[in-house]
């Protein structure tokens, strides 16, 4: 039985595909990132964070850590996957497959492609259609 994996990523939210022989399986992530402004600093400053010095390379940090914790998340569901096509906007599918080349399944990863903003509904045929 071969499960193949199509996800669609990006800093927000994953959209995890898993087609083997008999059934095809639909996942959402939600990654609970807040936005970064400019530069990487916040949108607005909290009064905690004024008040105790939380200065934006600290806020940054944080912002870097949860992502890392969120793609250990998207990793996790990609275990049983023998291959993986990865695809969405921005620097997130990049990101997420140098993670996966530190923990050593890079290698399932056959294919990383550009895409926009997809419904569920486009991301199965997109998967689909690659897979054939």
């Amino acid at each position: 039985m071969t499960n193949r994996v199509g996800l669609w990523i990006d800093r927000k939210t994953a959209v995890i595909v898993a087609l083997d022989d008999k059934r095809t399986s639909i996942t959402r992530l939600e990654s609970g990132v807040r936005r970064l402004g400019y530069r990487g600093a916040p949108r607005s400053r909290t009064a905690y964070s004024a008040k105790y010095g939380q200065g934006d390379n600290q806020l940054h940090q944080q912002y870097l850590h949860h992502l890392d914790k969120y793609y250990k998340q998207v990793a996790s569901r990609l275990r049983g996957a023998s291959s993986i096509l990865i695809f969405g906007p921005g620097e997130a599918k990049s990101d997420l497959k140098k993670h996966l080349t530190r923990q050593k399944t890079g290698d399932r990863v056959v294919d990383i492609e550009s895409a926009d903003k997809m419904t569920e509904r486009q991301i199965l045929a997109r998967v689909r259609k690659h897979f054939q």
